[in-house]
């Protein structure tokens, strides 16, 4: 049995949403843990639409996540086996010309439909002659080029569906090329997965009904059918469509909102599996417990409100060297472990980093505890043994303890009446800040 073969396959005309997110990372994961290999495929054929800076942005996307590829392809550098394999389905009777306008084939929906009947391409194009076609093109007609179905019930085992099976002539025969010999996706996805050697197709399950008429496409061109697998669609919280707010959902979006890769990583790895959401330092063990079959059909809902939670949950735990560059100046360990637990980004230090190095406007709510603390300020040095102590010695000069105690002192040092623990903080501060803050300067 070949080695396997994933890929993800975006086509560059837009940034990275969430959505495209899941299949890069479940493809990737599936990879990695079969010790297989993961293809980077732009479909770009869209010359239109795709831009050299959406195909830049895409990558940057995936390195942001940390999804490394192990080949890369373009498809607008492999026309000419698109054309190869459109002759070779030429040559077998099984991609024909077809002549109707889109007027005329809506027409023709409207009157199956009238009829209670599928809209389903009737094959009009099978009985013209060459003499009809001839004509017809002396009209100015082009023709586009279907993929000729047989009509049986095509049949595929799918990693989350089961087993799946679909009437074929339920379905219209696919436009492979438009008019002017332009190649639509039917044909350049089946040529490049055939030809890349991809052994599995893990992707939406939007996608279910193409692959009945894909994987006849797949033997027609003589190629090895891969598996297949389709997970389920993204929801939103309450159950409605994702895709109209796809665009503050990019993942352009999400850094900037100070999103972790690994939050989004932890988070897309499990909805809907039946394994539960878990805060996750790296790849490697997302790897470890991927289990594809343990996808359900249900659809999946994405909670904005549980991104931030697992993304919090994640910079609580995540080490000074992950963060280094991102905190401001200056800013050391000590600072990082003191302050993590209370940030929903990294973006969010840099506030905590002005209450203990910069100007804040200290907060007086009770003179007598302020006093008594500037009457006991201990020397320096200080550690982070220096906070027990000293508001120990606040505490019995001022006959107040608890919140009466606490309070007062974290608003006269950080100006805040929550936040860090103040043992940590406290050394930060330092002795000559501290006491200008209490003094209320």
């Amino acid at each position: 049995m070949s080695a396997v073969a994933v890929r993800f396959a975006p086509s560059p005309t837009g940034r990275l949403h969430v959505g495209n997110a899941r299949g890069a990372l479940l493809n990737w994961l599936f990879a990695r843990k079969a010790g297989g290999s993961f293809l980077l495929r732009l479909d770009d054929t869209d010359t239109g639409r795709s831009t050299e800076e959406f195909a830049r942005g895409i990558e940057d996307d995936l390195r942001w996540l940390g999804l490394d590829w192990d080949r890369f392809a373009k498809q607008s550098d492999r026309f000419a086996l698109y054309a190869e394999a459109a002759e070779k389905l030429r040559k077998s009777g099984r991609l024909y010309p077809a002549y109707e306008t889109p007027e005329e084939l809506e027409l023709r929906r409207k009157i199956q439909l009238s009829q209670r009947r599928p809209p389903v391409y009737d094959r009009a194009a099978l009985k013209l002659t060459d003499a009809d076609r001839a004509k017809l093109e002396a009209e100015g007609r082009r023709p586009v080029w279907r993929f000729k179905l047989e009509h049986n019930r095509t049949a595929w085992d799918d990693l989350i569906h089961g087993h799946v099976e679909i009437d074929m002539a339920s379905l219209s025969d696919p436009v492979l090329l438009r008019s002017d010999g332009y190649p639509l996706y039917t044909l350049s996805s089946v040529v490049d997965d055939g030809d890349l050697g991809i052994t599995h197709v893990i992707r939406g399950e939007d996608h279910v009904t193409n692959t009945a008429a894909q994987i006849q496409l797949f033997e027609a061109l003589g190629y090895a059918v891969p598996t297949f697998g389709h997970f389920s669609l993204l929801l939103d919280a309450e159950g409605g469509g994702l895709s109209k707010r796809l665009g503050s959902l990019s993942l352009a979006d999400l850094r900037a909102q100070g999103i972790e890769p690994m939050a989004l990583n932890s988070l897309l790895a499990r909805l809907g599996s039946a394994d539960p959401v878990e805060p996750k330092q790296s790849l490697q063990e997302l790897v470890a417990g991927f289990d594809l079959t343990r996808f359900s059909r249900a659809p999946a809902r994405l909670d904005p409100h549980e991104l931030e939670t697992l993304n919090a949950r994640i910079l609580h735990e995540l080490p000074f060297a992950t963060v280094r560059d991102r905190l401001p100046a200056g800013a050391g360990e000590d600072f990082w472990l003191a302050v993590r637990g209370n940030l929903a980004t990294v973006g969010d230090a840099a506030d905590w980093w002005t209450v203990v190095q910069g100007d804040i406007t200290p907060v007086i709510e009770d003179e007598k505890v302020v006093q008594a603390a500037i009457e006991t300020l201990p020397p320096e040095p200080w550690d982070a043994t220096t906070w027990k102590g000293w508001s120990q010695a606040v505490a019995a000069k001022a006959g107040v303890k608890g919140r009466a105690l606490f309070h007062p002192l974290r608003l006269a040092l950080t100006g805040r009446d929550k936040g860090p623990e103040m043992a940590p903080l406290l050394p930060l501060i330092g002795r000559e800040r501290a006491l200008k803050r209490l003094r209320g300067v």
